[in-house]
């Protein structure tokens, strides 16, 4: 996307909108008006529909995500405060999509080419479940990653989990150790080492390494770790994830 296209959607979003969410950077308040002319400039859409005033622990964990996603163009984080008094200002978006007040916060996933959003089973309603519910439903269209992650190191990361033979892994690991030599930027080297490291111990002790080493990265976590510690582990915990190909064809 070109330096002023991009710019343009976000004037256009601003214009629209008249206003980000004012204590959740990153998310973008819509409404009846707005609504459909802001989510046709993008390929994918992450929804809340929630009250006016929206507040507590689901709340601050969705807000999360507009930091987190902040740089990608292609993903709109919004939300839609939906009123049950005086005009029930947005109300008819929440009928449109079969929401009611008992869903609230209800979030749903608009990707391009798809007639129904997809609905998010808030049984665990978390930024880490949230980022893989849009992982998961926009691959078709776009490549969104969990935060930390490299597109081409995904792809072979996924290659290298679905792969039985050992001797084609070793090949999906070459390929890896000559993409790591070639990649730019000092985080990007950072997330680069880790996909190959994991290649290399899961070579030396099977797919059994991406359990216990998921399950080692998630206890530190638990711990008591510096800021710049935990984001490592997560971004850690975040390629771990990349691999698991291999669980799901079990």
């Amino acid at each position: 996307m070109s330096m002023n296209l991009h710019w343009s959607i976000g004037f256009t979003v601003t214009l629209l909108c008249g206003c980000v969410a004012g204590d959740t950077k990153g998310i973008v308040s819509l409404d009846s008006f707005t609504f459909d002319k802001i989510l046709s400039k993008f390929k994918v859409s992450l929804i809340k529909f929630d009250v006016a005033y929206p507040y507590g622990e689901k709340h601050e964990e969705f807000a999360k995500l507009g930091s987190a996603y902040h740089s990608v163009e292609d993903l709109l984080i919004a939300e839609v405060p939906v009123k049950d008094y005086g005009e029930k200002e947005n109300e008819d978006l929440a009928t449109r999509f079969g929401v009611s007040k008992k869903d609230f916060p209800n979030v749903k996933l608009f990707v391009t080419g798809q007639p129904q959003p997809y609905t998010f089973a808030d049984d665990e309603f978390n930024m880490d479940n949230l980022q893989k519910f849009i992982v998961k439903h926009s691959k078709s269209v776009v490549y969104i990653g969990l935060p930390g992650t490299l597109e081409k190191f995904d792809q072979l990361a996924s290659e290298f989990s679905l792969e039985k033979s050992v001797d084609k892994r070793k090949d999906v690991l070459l390929r890896a150790e000559r993409l790591w030599d070639e990649t730019q930027g000092k985080q990007k080297q950072k997330s680069a080492e880790v996909y190959v490291k994991t290649m290399r111990k899961a070579l030396e002790k099977g797919n059994n390494f991406f359990n216990s080493e998921a399950t080692r990265v998630k206890n530190l976590l638990k711990g008591s770790l510096t800021d710049e510690k935990k984001a490592d582990m997560t971004v850690r915990l975040n390629i771990l994830e990349s691999f698991s190909a291999w669980h799901d064809e079990l």
